[in-house]
């Protein structure tokens, strides 16, 4: 497993790889041992959802880097100079397996993000989504052409690409040419449930570290611009002067350098109760969950939602994008709206903030849809498909989990 991850950093991803570490850790009646791939950091972010059947494999030292590895270990801006020119003047490439996996004589390799790398062992390519095809504004020329040569290079050379919804499935065979047969759609699932449960104490620690109002709308979200933070103010500040009280906000998630232009553009709007608390520990963000009124999530593409099914999982109603698969993911258990249409976010909002009653179906509908999906599942199917790639023999519930149509 490709769990190279930049702890606080990488979003979603880091929860795929620790929901994948805790699924598999799970699963007892298999001789089968997975091993993770750690990035410099150290990966002490995953070690606590490792179990006996998974092993952390180090980042090798530096002296065992080559020169562009350790430039970027050591001058992280340096090796961001060298990689442009590089791209401008040989092109855009795909990095080459630093030789663990293959050291450590490993059946399959899961690329579980897209900076994934070239191996000569089995892969599996995990590209999540195919953003910049859709909304090309929010990357430069050279993140694009980069981006279209890595998830081309590497779904091409996979023996299984993997997405989470049938959306996503139908995207990467249209813009990246792989033939249906070898796209399969594996849903994920709300990690929250892994995450230490915090108690009243704890929560009551949060609330004053944190300063949170007595009740809260909550967006947990890294600050880029498709994340849509910038409209999701124009809707608070349209529900204020539409006569009401402002809606308190509290936005967790990596502040990114778009969070600067976020931050003054609730200054202009003259917001007085809007929290960008930043990266939260996995017992604050259940702290967090724990008191929100509602969670409001306004992405303007996803490839799935982790906080839809952390809402879920937490008893919190939720108001939803209807981009990409999320009416999908959310069913009838969440309020919809266009994520471009500000009044109707506004709309979706304030139903969900003042209808007690609907929020109350919207949480009883979030546990029955959520009770189809979990880690469990997730990692046996997965399994299967490492047992089949491998050339192992398959069990009839391998079988049976690779025939099921797809529940996303």
């Amino acid at each position: 497993m490709d769990a190279r991850l930049t702890h606080g950093t990488s979003g979603g991803l880091e929860q795929v790889v620790i929901g994948l570490a805790a699924g598999l850790s799970g699963l007892t009646d298999g001789d089968e041992e997975y091993l993770f791939l750690l990035g410099p950091d150290g990966g002490e972010w995953l070690r606590p959802y490792l179990g006996r059947n998974c092993r952390a494999i180090a980042a090798p030292q530096p002296s065992a880097m080559g020169p562009r590895a350790r430039l970027a270990a050591a001058i992280p801006w340096a090796a961001r100079v060298y990689g442009a020119a590089h791209d401008v003047v040989v092109g855009p490439s795909v990095s080459l397996s630093d030789g663990r996996a293959e050291a450590c004589g490993a059946d399959v390799v899961h690329l579980t993000h897209q900076e994934g790398f070239v191996t000569r062992i089995p892969s599996i390519y995990h590209p999540h989504d195919l953003q910049h095809v859709h909304l090309p504004q929010f990357f430069t020329r050279r993140q694009r052409r980069r981006r279209d040569v890595l998830f081309r290079t590497l779904a091409a050379r996979a023996s299984l690409v993997a997405v989470g919804s049938s959306w996503v499935k139908g995207d990467v065979e249209r813009h990246l040419g792989v033939p249906g047969d070898k796209v399969a759609v594996i849903p994920l699932a709300p990690v929250i449930g892994h995450y230490p449960r915090p108690a009243a104490e704890a929560i009551d620690r949060v609330r004053a570290k944190l300063d949170l109002p007595g009740q809260f709308a909550l967006y947990p979200a890294q600050t880029w611009p498709h994340k849509n933070h910038v409209r999701l103010l124009d809707a608070l500040a349209l529900l204020r002067d539409a006569g009401g009280a402002e809606i308190p906000l509290v936005a967790s998630g990596h502040l990114n350098v778009f969070h600067a232009e976020i931050a003054a553009h609730a200054r202009r709007l003259g917001l007085q109760r809007v929290r960008f608390v930043g990266f939260v520990s996995p017992e604050e963000l259940r702290a967090l969950y724990a008191l929100a009124r509602c969670v409001v999530i306004p992405s303007l593409f996803e490839a799935g939602s982790f906080p839809l099914w952390e809402a879920f999982d937490s008893g919190v109603p939720a108001a939803c994008s209807t981009v990409t698969s999320l009416p999908r993911q959310a069913g009838d258990a969440a309020v919809l709206f266009d994520p471009r249409d500000t009044q109707a976010m506004a709309s979706a909002i304030r139903r969900v903030w003042e209808d007690e009653a609907l929020r109350a179906s919207l949480v009883a509908r979030g546990r029955a849809r959520l009770a189809h999906f979990s880690w469990d599942r997730t990692a046996r199917l997965f399994r299967a498909h490492y047992r089949r790639i491998a050339g192992r023999q398959l069990s009839e519930h391998d079988q049976a989990l690779l025939a099921e149509a797809p529940l996303m």
